[in-house]
């Protein structure tokens, strides 16, 4: 075998066990540096699964009372001055696996793309809902998130017969488990708080290209230097949060105006 045959053998999806230890024993260098190299990649493909296996750590408690549809619910956009607070509720098959599966802040926005599609794709269910500025401003943020995730799980295409949820209580008939950090110790959570990432980003994404002054593709609508600095030119958008500082406290001393446009300013 040509070390050429030998690197397409290794890089196939499941090279036999007693062909690769041959190989391990082949006397020429190249051929036994390809095969460390693949035991290297087994070994960080193993972990990987080790340490996606391990956020079913509460599904698992679950599964093992028969329980199988579990929705993971997760917030996005609590904090900024602009756009929605959006609400992702997902049910996995059991003990499903993608690699990378973890809190979306520790995903790269390239790979988080790539899970929310398989997401999207593969899991039981998957339910996303957003409220705008002003049911923010009207119920309070953390009102608004509460109710985002009743409704989220309410418009579940599969009914889920347990809940968990990233921190905040929410309150049903079925098992519902709160977990402090829930995007990273669960993976039904996990893939819940990726879904509700990809999709707010793309809400912001579609803002900025409404209203190119405030930088909303880079911010997401938190208060930046840059974005703060911006209100106070070109004034308040349809999709500012009007209760939160320092938006509020720009309208009640007059620093900030309604949006009117850089051309409008322009005339």
């Amino acid at each position: 075998m040509t070390i050429a045959e030998v690197r397409a053998l290794l890089r196939s999806a499941d090279p036999d066990p007693e062909t690769v230890a041959a190989l391990a024993a082949d006397p020429r260098k190249g051929v036994r540096d390809l095969v460390a190299a693949y035991m290297r990649r087994m070994e960080r493909e193993n972990a990987e699964i080790a340490r996606v296996e391990a956020m079913y750590r509460y599904e698992s408690e679950l599964y093992r009372k028969g329980i199988r549809h579990i929705a993971g619910i997760d917030e996005v956009g609590r904090g900024p001055l602009a756009g929605p607070v959006t609400v992702a509720a997902v049910i996995l098959p059991p003990h499903w696996f993608a690699e990378g599966l973890n809190d979306s802040k520790k995903v790269t926005p390239k790979h988080r793309e790539v899970l929310a599609e398989k997401i999207h794709r593969e899991a039981e269910a998957v339910s996303i809902v957003s409220l705008p500025p002003e049911e923010i401003d009207a119920l309070n943020i953390y009102e608004a998130t509460l109710m985002a995730m009743y409704e989220a799980v309410k418009r579940l295409s599969v009914q889920p017969e347990a809940v968990i949820v990233d921190a905040m209580p929410l309150h049903f008939t079925m098992p519902t488990v709160s977990l402090i950090h829930g995007d990273a110790r669960s993976a039904s959570v996990a893939a819940a708080s990726i879904a509700a990432k990809v999709h707010r980003d793309h809400l912001m994404d579609e803002y900025d290209r409404q209203y190119p002054e405030y930088g909303f593709a880079k911010n997401k609508g938190y208060g930046t230097a840059d974005h703060i600095a911006a209100i106070e030119r070109y004034g308040i958008t349809p999709i500012h949060r009007k209760s939160f500082d320092p938006v509020r406290s720009m309208l009640e001393d007059g620093r900030a105006h309604f949006y009117i446009g850089k051309e409008k300013e322009a005339e």
